[in-house]
């Protein structure tokens, strides 16, 4: 017999569905804007250019990034160029394609960011439970990613295509050095260490 568990609202309902219910819910607290001027949208393409590497800065992979459309990320990259949040600068690697910058405007808008709440309350729960709760979403992220055929986003840190050194890291995909700090940033080609490609 499944385990059923009582859930926040007093219903009998499976656990999994629950805690499914739950992510959900906490993502749009989380995200709720009603007191900003950007939209959602714009906040995730806000913080995604704010976090990703170098590689990864551009209209295409934000929109793999989001689960959009191309269309729908151009428009929303550019409703914030036109904000002064974001500007776009030409690609040295690729004649063909901009890079997406954060401007000052936008950087000292993400001091503002609707999520700041839910990482103050995260990190107020026990070290523990932290680390086991980090470890349980980028699992359960990566399979649903499987699941669903879509690319799966992570840090250079946790990627098998990088090979670590003391302050610089080697990335056998761009075929390029990484600083330290950009091992901390998200890259559209981004493959799970231990995971074959």
């Amino acid at each position: 017999m499944r385990q059923q568990q009582r859930n926040l609202w007093g219903d009998i309902t499976d656990m999994t569905q629950d805690m499914a219910d739950l992510i959900v819910h906490l993502a749009r607290l989380a995200q709720n804007t009603a007191r900003t001027d950007l939209t959602a949208a714009q906040w995730t393409a806000l913080r995604f250019f704010a976090r990703a590497n170098r590689f990864s800065r551009t209209p295409s992979a934000f929109s793999e990034f989001h689960a959009t459309t191309r269309g729908t990320a151009s428009q929303t990259v550019k409703s914030l160029v036109t904000l002064g949040l974001l500007q776009r600068q030409n690609n040295a690697a690729d004649a063909r394609s901009t890079l997406i910058e954060v401007t000052p405007a936008g950087h000292e808008m993400l001091c503002r960011d609707p999520l700041g709440d839910l990482r103050r309350v995260l990190s107020e729960l026990p070290e523990d439970v932290q680390r086991t709760l980090s470890v349980t979403l980028q699992r359960a992220t990566m399979n649903l990613a499987t699941l669903r055929q879509v690319p799966t986003f992570g840090t250079c840190a946790d990627c098998s295509h990088c090979k670590e050194g003391t302050d610089t890291a080697y990335c056998h995909c761009t075929e390029s050095m990484l600083t330290r700090p950009e091992m901390a940033s998200f890259c559209i080609d981004f493959q799970p260490a231990g995971r074959a490609d």
